[in-house]
């Protein structure tokens, strides 16, 4: 039996790991990132500013625009506190955050204690959609912090079945 899973990879910090999804705890959020990773997908990465250990990897509006899957998601496996691992998506509605009139769809890499969902507009619940295999989160953490170190880079994320 195969399950879902997405691979996450940055040449630059060695990042290379794979993140299971989880269809049964958040499904409605598993089927956007599902839908939208029909084909590899290329997005900025990011170190989040106010949610600690973070690379934040918002999926740009060009993806968003007219696509039957980019519609208000649910805080589904929801979670304030993202433990290490966590891969966790993040839907903001439009007009929320500065009044932008886009809805805001955001990738969170959670690679360390002490995360917290808490943004300039408040705490905002999101949903644990995948998480890092457990014994790929060392590595991943210490890529997150090359990341950290680096600056802004482009990751890519990958559909797989494992």
């Amino acid at each position: 039996m195969t399950m879902p899973a997405i691979r996450i990879t940055e040449p630059r910090s060695n990042l290379s790991v794979t993140a299971l999804l989880l269809p049964e705890k958040a499904p409605d959020n598993a089927a956007f990132l599902l839908a939208y990773l029909d084909k590899p997908r290329v997005v900025a990465g990011i170190h989040a500013m106010w949610t600690g250990p973070e690379i934040s990897c918002p999926v740009p509006s060009a993806d968003i625009e007219g696509q039957t899957y980019a519609r208000p998601l649910p805080a589904e496996n929801a979670t304030l506190t993202p433990q290490p691992g966590d891969i966790v998506l993040s839907y903001v509605p439009p007009r929320m955050w500065g009044g932008s009139p886009n809805a805001i769809f955001d990738i969170g890499l959670f690679y360390g204690q002490g995360a917290r969902l808490l943004f300039p507009i408040g705490w905002l619940a999101g949903s644990v959609v995948a998480q890092v295999h457990p014994e790929e989160r060392d590595r991943f953490a210490a890529a997150c912090g090359v990341i950290r170190r680096n600056g802004a880079c482009d990751i890519t994320f990958t559909r797989v079945e494992i």
